[in-house]
């Protein structure tokens, strides 16, 4: 582990759109700073992802100064949402949990992803992760919150896990799909230098001046199979996880993190494991 540093780093302002890879970013309790603060709602309250809209992974929001984004995606003009203003919250259900959002300003930004989407959905913002989500008290430390994230402030994942899987891939019964990209896991921070699946032991772990405690194994869902550059479906790596990676009934890839305390990291820090 002497080696280990961290790769890359992912922020993804709008929960399922595609993701950004900042050299730097703030660590916040929640997540990282801008991480996944906005999120679609269909017209029952419910979460939309990538798993029922797969074309959210060709869109993109750029985080601005402040909070905002900035919308594109294929064939759609460029559309800048401001934070809102207004207090006024609606109720989002995001799998277990019912939190609270506040609809971006105007109509605009519902138009635009209703209009992408051809289904009819709301853009919400979460104003303040401090006090809105509790983390899974199964997995948590009292106080701890998150943001529209499936359920953690941080995803980790390492290079050679990833190699280890995609050969695991390479020699199975749909070898075309492989190799993956990392992408495909949609993870916060990218670890090199580890032997695969080093992650699985570890319960306490510092990136640079920061310290996360490893709240549990990330169970994966069919997202996996989406081609991020394509949005189209396959099975892998849904099936290889399954033969080879599946504990307590998940398939498992990766691991969720909880920020100890505040700080900056950077790709390059030095990555140690604590315990």
């Amino acid at each position: 582990m002497g080696n280990a540093q961290l790769q890359s780093i992912h922020v993804h302002p709008v929960k399922a759109f595609r993701g950004l890879s900042p050299r730097t970013a703030a660590v916040e309790p929640w997540g990282l700073a801008g991480d996944r603060r906005w999120v679609l709602i269909d017209d029952g309250g419910k979460v939309v992802t990538q798993r029922q809209q797969p074309r959210l992974a060709l869109a993109v929001a750029e985080l601005l100064p402040g909070g905002g984004v900035r919308l594109s995606a294929p064939g759609m003009d460029d559309l800048t949402v401001p934070v809102p203003r207004s207090d006024d919250t609606v109720w989002v259900e995001i799998f277990r949990d019912k939190v609270e959002g506040v609809p971006a300003e105007g109509t605009a930004a519902h138009a635009w992803c209703s209009r992408y989407l051809g289904a009819e959905v709301r853009l919400l913002h979460m104003s303040d992760p401090a006090t809105s989500r509790p983390v899974d008290p199964e997995f948590a430390l009292p106080g701890e919150t998150v943001s529209f994230a499936d359920g953690y402030p941080l995803l980790l994942t390492s290079t050679a896990s990833l190699d280890a899987l995609n050969s695991l891939i390479a020699r199975g019964d749909h070898a075309a799909e492989g190799p993956l990209p990392m992408d495909r896991f949609r993870p916060n921070v990218v670890v090199s230098g580890t032997s695969a699946w080093a992650e699985d032991d570890w319960s306490r772990v510092r990136i640079g001046d920061v310290d996360f405690r490893v709240a549990k194994v990330c169970g994966r869902c069919v997202v996996t199979t989406t081609d991020q550059s394509t949005a189209r479906r396959g099975t892998e790596p849904l099936y290889t996880l399954g033969r080879h990676r599946r504990l307590g009934g998940r398939l498992v890839f990766g691991q969720n993190l909880v920020p100890l305390s505040p700080g900056t990291i950077r790709v390059g820090d030095p990555v140690t494991v604590l315990a």
